[in-house]
């Protein structure tokens, strides 16, 4: 197992958690849990992957995933904003909604064969930087080295600028927003678009980048719910969130390296010889996930991580409290 060559397929792979985890900061530090991740993903991957199939060109099919995605995501917008429902069900229903529209339009994409993908390259000077060029800026696509520009410019968007105060405002204090003439529900549902778009960005990038091709709802395999949960781990922080991101990337690409017929310190490996090691350790991301949402349901834990006071809590003009 080369620890650089499992470093730059985390680094790739984690690129996808990257943007579904930065979307939904958006969409919570607004105010607005959105559950349906998965779904949103799950549509992206299968629109981006059918346009590119019958235009032959994987930028449009980009652009209409990152559409598809923030289109979709207004059913949710609307639902626990407009309507205040409960945004826990509203989300996980579009979760469910958008992952069936993307099992019926996507029926027939598996045979449709290979597909123009998203430019891959490697940055002259910077590859050459021992051990961070070859994980880095080595063979990576396009989609990747955008990540890391997002990374700062969410960062800095959120703390250091005023649309940024604005966000964290309506996310913390949306009735003293209010008072300052913001309007919390068009940013709202502006947020919640942003992180749909992101969702579908998302998925596009597994199936035009990371894994091409369309696999039904083994695309996704539940990255999706990762990114929910990296996004209480890396505490609304988009710097946090891309260590998180990458991270599981690693991980994911060393348990299925660790899984092979090699030896580990010249002795036999055992998750090869025994199935059910193997099984254990493909388990273990979604394990995390699971404890870490339930940790973050509690409110007293959400209100020490750094959650937004508002996260999850319908916002009605005259109501006195958040």
């Amino acid at each position: 197992m080369d620890p650089i060559i499992i470093l730059q397929a985390g680094v790739a792979s984690g690129t996808v958690l990257l943007f579904a985890t930065i979307g939904e900061i958006f969409a919570e530090r607004s105010g607005v849990l959105n559950l349906g991740v998965e779904g949103m993903m799950l549509l992206g991957a299968m629109s981006a992957f059918s346009i590119t199939v019958k235009t032959g060109n994987p930028w449009l099919g980009l652009l209409v995933a990152m559409l598809a995605g923030g289109l979709i995501s207004q059913i949710h917008a609307f639902i626990s904003i407009h309507l205040q429902a409960d945004q826990v069900v509203s989300g996980l229903a579009l979760g469910f909604l958008a992952t069936g529209i993307s099992l019926v339009l996507g029926e027939g994409l598996s045979k449709a064969g290979t597909v123009s993908l998203m430019p891959s390259f490697s940055i002259p000077v910077l590859s050459q930087i021992p051990i961070v060029g070859p994980i880095f800026f080595t063979r990576h696509s396009v989609l990747t080295y955008f990540g890391y520009l997002l990374i700062p410019a969410a960062w800095y968007y959120i703390n250091h600028t005023r649309p940024g105060m604005n966000l964290r405002a309506i996310g913390e204090f949306p009735a003293a927003a209010d008072t300052l003439g913001i309007n919390i529900y068009r940013l709202r549902y502006f947020y919640v678009f942003l992180g749909g778009v992101m969702a579908g960005l998302a998925g596009a990038t597994i199936s035009l980048a990371i894994a091409p091709g369309w696999f039904s709802e083994m695309t996704t395999a539940g990255q999706g719910w990762i990114a929910v949960g990296l996004v209480i781990f890396a505490q609304w922080d988009p710097i946090r969130a891309a260590f998180g991101s990458y991270t599981f990337g690693a991980l994911r690409r060393l348990i299925l390296d660790i899984q092979g017929p090699t030896t580990i310190l010249g002795l036999r490996n055992p998750f090869y010889y025994n199935p059910y090691w193997g099984f254990f350790l493909q388990m273990l991301p979604y394990a995390f996930t699971i404890i870490v949402l339930v940790i973050g349901s509690r409110e007293a834990i959400r209100k020490r991580l750094g959650a937004p006071a508002a996260l999850g809590t319908p916002y009605i003009r005259g109501e006195r409290g958040l």
